[in-house]
């Protein structure tokens, strides 16, 4: 998505688009830490007939670039994809909550301990992103190019929040669990036991 919009935008080279994706902070949307990555995912764009070689540039003392632009079939893909993806609610498989559906396997003060660190990174992770946005903002890049950092410090602000309430329970022992009271647990809600 982020190539093709690169690409709808003005036809670009992989090294630029690599980039931009730095300068604009678009690295922490999208996985692309090594710059082969971008190279992948043109390959693909290519492949699929999304974008195609407009030209390639030689200049001097430097290596050739080739300059890649959007197709019509790829303009209508990633409308598609855009409208799809703002619309529709997509289940999405992250770490966190699979770590949660588990968290009774480790002792609940090793979890407290573990959510006091996550709340401090996501704490520190609002305050450099809020400072990011205010930096670009300040520079005149309108709210919309800023939407996605928008988004993201909403959803750490409202996790940090519940991680409060949650550390607040775990300190004070209103949740709780042991050895002993899971395998109660396992055995009441045992499959296939008759209730």
């Amino acid at each position: 998505m982020v190539i093709l919009s690169f690409v709808l935008e003005a036809p670009s080279h992989a090294y630029r688009m690599h980039e931009l994706i730095k300068q604009r902070g678009k690295d922490n949307v999208v996985n692309v830490a090594q710059r082969n990555s971008v190279y992948q995912t043109i390959a693909q764009l290519l492949a699929a007939e999304l974008i195609r070689v407009r030209e390639t540039q030689q200049d001097e003392g430097r290596p050739e670039r080739v300059v890649y632009e959007i197709t019509p079939l790829g303009k209508k893909t990633f409308y598609a994809w855009l409208e799809g993806m703002l619309s529709e609610p997509r289940r999405e498989f992250n770490e966190f909550p699979a770590a949660l559906a588990t968290i009774m396997a480790l002792p609940p003060e090793v979890v407290l301990v573990q959510l006091q660190k996550r709340m401090q990174t996501l704490k520190q992770q609002v305050a450099d992103s809020s400072a990011f946005s205010k930096e670009w903002l300040g520079k005149g890049l309108p709210r919309f190019c800023m939407l996605d950092d928008e988004y993201k410090q909403l959803l750490a602000k409202a996790e940090i929040k519940w991680l409060s309430g949650l550390i607040a329970e775990l300190e004070s022992g209103e949740m709780s669990w042991s050895e002993k009271s899971l395998r109660q647990l396992a055995a009441q809600f045992e499959v296939g036991k008759p209730g």
